[in-house]
């Protein structure tokens, strides 16, 4: 820490001193919630509460301090569409939609860099992907090249990434090469904040540093058919899965259960006619193994529409699992469980299942696309989740 006095600073450095000492009375706020268990101020919204979260009162503590506090500053170097774009309905929309609501948004989004607590690098590797990478070249190159650009642009332009080596800024990407291109920089990779579909600890995720983002597959803005399902009483299939027969997992999967077995149903192709939705609707717990990579949207829809998750894998950070109890309302099988799935599912109690599926129900909000945004739904989680991570550092004054 520099020693020189308050009056010799520079304005930025008072401006910082100002940041790290509001980041810390937030910390200590936050520590005295989780301590004494206590809802300090009502909330008109929501109040988090019960098992479905590690610790409610800490979360509604921190969300509310970041609602007060939390400043972010958009690069706006760059032009659309391999920056300040991105899909809004594909599988990638958690990048789009992220990117748009972040680039409109009034209230943490702030046009003063020395005033924000991190700093977003707003490039869409989706986007990268579609307009300069060659198909089948396996030629990442023009990708990392983009991005290193890109960083040294605004490193040379603004102090902030070489005053923190990149600690207070973020990256986003729901594309499954977001890990692989992020090393276009080593502190990129090693320290910035890297918010990721594919939260994959076996390809240097880091849960201390990096953020685990839902997948969410948006077709349309409307999201009315994913959401809703009938009670526990109304659901005849133990479990289901539909999809394709690709990555490490799902084969494993297919070849165990793939017709095999009628409480247990595991399908590559629906049949004809059969809709996926209505046939998740009908399951108590809706198989979620990974695919390609780690991630899998299915997690998000089973939460939609009222059915069990059951994730199937051993790498996977699951979203927000910084503040929610995934123990209380999903199941998580290993992949060298697979042929056990039946007995796993079958000795959750129907007393156990119920509470599953109402908590569950309950943190649906916070994987919810809102347009505009609203309090307690994916965009803001994806905030709280970087707030969190920013809380974890102090950026230091430089000599």
């Amino acid at each position: 820490m520099d020693t020189t006095t308050l009056q010799g600073k520079t304005r930025r450095d008072v401006k910082l001193d100002k940041l790290e000492h509001d980041l810390a009375r937030a910390r200590a706020s936050i520590k005295k919630a989780a301590l004494n268990k206590e809802v300090e101020e009502l909330d008109k919204d929501y109040v988090p509460q019960g098992p479905s979260y590690l610790n409610a009162y800490a979360f509604h503590r921190s969300y509310l301090e970041m609602e007060k506090l939390f400043k972010v500053y958009v690069y706006e170097e760059g032009e659309p569409p391999l920056f300040h774009d991105g899909p809004c309905r594909s599988i990638y929309s958690s990048e789009g939609r992220f990117i748009n609501s972040m680039d409109l948004d009034s209230h943490f989004r702030i046009k003063d860099p020395s005033l924000a607590h991190v700093f977003f690098l707003p490039f869409s590797v989706v986007r990268m992907v579609k307009l300069i990478y060659k198909p089948n070249s396996h030629d990442m190159s023009p990708l990392i090249r983009t991005i290193s650009d890109y960083i040294n642009v605004v490193s040379d332009k603004y102090p902030y990434w070489n005053r923190s080596l990149g600690a207070d800024h973020f990256m986003l990407s729901c594309h499954d090469w977001g890990p692989y291109t992020s090393q276009a920089i080593p502190l990129l990779y090693n320290s910035s904040i890297r918010a990721l579909c594919n939260a994959n600890t076996s390809e240097g995720f880091n849960p201390a540093k990096d953020v685990s983002l839902p997948e969410i597959n948006l077709k349309t803005d409307d999201i009315s058919s994913m959401m809703g399902g009938p009670p526990a009483s109304q659901r005849p299939i133990l479990a289901f899965f539909a999809g394709g027969d690709h990555g490490p997992v799902r084969p494993l999967l297919l070849k165990a259960w793939k017709g095999k077995d009628q409480d247990v149903q595991v399908h590559e192709y629906l049949p004809k006619g059969v809709s996926y939705y209505d046939m998740m609707r009908k399951s108590k717990f809706c198989l979620c193994p990974s695919g390609y990579e780690v991630a899998s949207p299915r997690i998000t829809e089973a939460i939609y529409l009222g059915c069990v998750p059951v994730t199937i894998n051993d790498h996977y950070v699951l979203p927000f699992s910084d503040v929610l109890n995934w123990k209380a309302f999903s199941v998580q099988v290993a992949v060298e469980d697979i042929p056990n799935i039946k007995t796993i599912l079958s000795g959750i109690s129907p007393r156990q299942y119920i509470m599953m599926k109402r908590r569950g129900e309950l943190v649906q909000r916070h994987f919810v696309v809102n347009s505009p945004p609203k309090r307690f739904d994916a965009f803001h989680m994806i905030l709280h989740s970087i707030w969190l991570r920013r809380l974890n550092i102090r950026i230091d004054q430089q000599d």
